[in-house]
């Protein structure tokens, strides 16, 4: 496999833009979708032309099942053909379990599971035709391993999408496509309040590491996966977290100390 296209979706910022800008130096052309930040989306455009590839842009609202999934088939017919899909589009919640309505559940599950589903079938499809294999990646969460308290839904949508990216890898390895997930922690990007800050000068004392995550480091695993040198990984979930889930995930974000460092 040769870089040729990949798909990004929520690429207009954070972990989704630092893939996209990752994979273009890469070699990549690529597509970049967005869902409320058109002028973040073209800012990842104009970085990834800058890196010498091609980009395409278009809306993503993966509240709109089935229909929005087709903005695979469009990016790839756009820029000539799909290798690689980057399922990073998503959304959480910080409600109690008792309290969360119907229709939030929904929302975060349609987002989190149900559009990466769709969108994975749209690219297996068009990967398959060609005949020439390709990779998907799915962007899960810590949180696809370990529970946190008022995050019902999104818990339940990234642990779905785990076992999910299981079975794709089994089922698509016949036709030379690979399948890995991706589980950040906390990463400094616009979802946790944090964009564009120096995580080195960030303290998180029940973070092994102790600071939070580039999205740039979560990037340079994706892109990894989505590359030549992983042709035989597939069916993982990749943890890039600082050692997070060694603590366990509500630990690693709310320990006030290092006394856990000493016996």
């Amino acid at each position: 496999m040769s870089p040729r296209v990949a798909v990004v979706t929520g690429s207009d910022s954070g972990i989704g833009r630092a893939t996209a800008v990752r994979l273009a130096r890469d070699g990549f052309d690529v597509g970049v979708t967005w869902h409320s930040d058109r002028e973040g989306a073209e800012t990842t455009a104009e970085e990834v032309r800058a890196a010498g590839s091609r980009a395409a842009v278009q809306h993503l609202d993966l509240t709109d099942l089935p229909g929005a999934a087709a903005v695979v088939d469009r990016l790839a017919a756009e820029l000539g053909g799909l290798d690689v899909l980057v399922n990073n589009a998503g959304t959480g919640t910080a409600t109690p379990f008792l309290d969360i309505d119907p229709e939030t559940v929904r929302r975060v599950l349609d987002v989190d599971l149900v559009g990466p589903f769709l969108c994975g079938q749209h690219a297996a499809r068009i990967m398959i035709g060609q005949g020439r294999g390709g990779r998907i990646v799915n962007v899960t969460s810590v949180h696809e391993h370990q529970p946190r308290v008022g995050s019902a839904p999104y818990c339940a949508a990234k642990g779905g999408l785990g076992l999910l990216t299981q079975v794709m890898a089994l089922e698509l390895a016949e036709h030379g496509i690979t399948v890995n997930a991706v589980a950040p922690g906390e990463i400094a990007t616009p979802m946790t309040g944090q964009e564009d800050v120096d995580v080195h000068g960030r303290a998180r004392r029940g973070v092994p590491l102790g600071r939070p995550g580039d999205a740039r480091e979560v990037a340079s695993v994706i892109a990894f996966l989505a590359g030549p040198e992983s042709s035989y990984v597939t069916g993982a979930s990749w943890a890039v977290d600082g050692g997070m889930l060694r603590m366990g995930p509500q630990a690693g974000s709310h320990l006030p100390d290092d006394s856990w460092r000493r016996v």
